[in-house]
C-alpha cells in the first residue's frame, strides 16, 4: 500500500475537530452546489445527445477506439450530439468522431491523479471540469438520450450500473443502453442472466434495459427504434 493511501485510511478513523468540520465538510456543500449550477446552466441548451463510455486506456490504433469514433460520427450524422467523460481513450474517440461529423461534442472531465486530461476534440464552450464523481454522473444521466458503452473498466461499469439502477427503480425515465462488443460484454451479461436473474435478484424484464451489439449500424438501430416507438426524433 502506498503511503498516501495509508494516510487516507488512517484519516477516516481520526476524530475531527469543530474547526475541521466547519472549514472542510460544511463548506464543501458550496463547491458541490457550484458544480451542479454550472452543469445545469451550460448543458441545458445542448439538445439531444448520446453519452459514450469506455476505457481511458484505449490507444488510438485499437479497434475499440476506431469503432467508438465511427459510432460518434454516425450519431452526429443522425442528429445527435455526443457527450463523453472528456478524457483520453474511448472518450477522446467519441469527441473526435463528433468533431469530425461537425456535431455537438461535450466533455465532462474529472480531476484524477492519473489517466485523465482534457482531449482536444471537445467544443470549447462545452468542456466542464468536475471534482465530484456524483455530480458528473448526474449530468450524464440528465442530459443524455442514450448510453453507448464501449469496453472499459471499473469507471465504465459504475456509469453503466448507475443508469440501469435508476431506470429499474423508476427514478429516471427509460432510455436505450447499448453495450458495444458482444465478445467483451457477453460474459457479464450471461452472469447477470444466469446468476442474478436465476436467483431472483432481478426480474427477466430488467434484461430488456440492455442491448448487445457489435457495429455502429446496430447502435443507431437500437436508439432510433426506441424513440420511434414514442414518435420522437433527434429534433424533439
Amino acid at each position: 500500500m502506498i503511503p498516501n493511501e495509508d494516510s487516507k485510511i488512517r484519516e477516516k478513523f481520526k476524530q475531527k475537530t469543530w474547526n475541521e468540520i466547519k472549514t472542510n465538510d460544511s463548506w464543501a456543500i458550496f463547491k458541490i452546489m457550484a458544480e451542479f449550477v454550472e452543469g445545469f446552466e451550460r448543458l441545458g441548451k445542448i439538445g439531444p445527445c448520446v453519452s459514450i463510455f469506455g476505457s481511458a486506456r484505449t490507444k488510438p490504433d485499437h479497434e475499440h477506439y476506431i469503432l467508438a469514433e465511427s459510432i460518434a460520427y454516425e450519431l452526429t450524422q443522425n442528429g445527435y450530439g455526443v457527450v463523453t467523460g472528456g478524457g483520453p481513450g474511448i472518450m477522446e474517440a467519441g469527441n473526435r468522431g463528433a468533431a469530425r461529423g461537425k456535431g455537438i461534442s461535450v466533455g465532462l472531465n474529472i480531476d484524477l491523479p492519473f489517466e485523465q486530461h482534457d482531449n482536444p476534440y471537445i467544443d470549447q464552450d462545452k468542456s466542464l471540469d468536475f471534482d465530484y464523481f456524483f455530480v458528473r454522473k448526474v449530468m450524464f444521466v440528465k442530459y443524455s438520450q442514450g448510453f453507448v458503452v464501449m469496453p472499459g473498466g471499473f469507471g465504465t461499469l459504475d456509469e453503466l450500473f448507475e443508469a440501469i439502477t435508476l431506470i429499474q427503480t423508476k427514478k429516471i425515465g427509460k432510455f436505450p443502453i447499448v453495450l458495444v462488443g458482444r465478445k467483451y460484454w457477453s460474459g457479464l451479461f450471461e452472469w447477470i442472466k444466469n446468476t442474478i436473474m436465476e436467483e431472483g435478484k432481478i426480474s427477466p424484464k430488467d434484461l430488456d434495459l440492455i442491448s448487445l451489439v457489435d457495429t455502429e449500424k446496430e447502435v443507431l438501430e437500437v436508439i432510433d427504434t426506441f424513440y420511434k416507438k414514442y414518435s420522437l426524433s433527434p429534433n424533439f
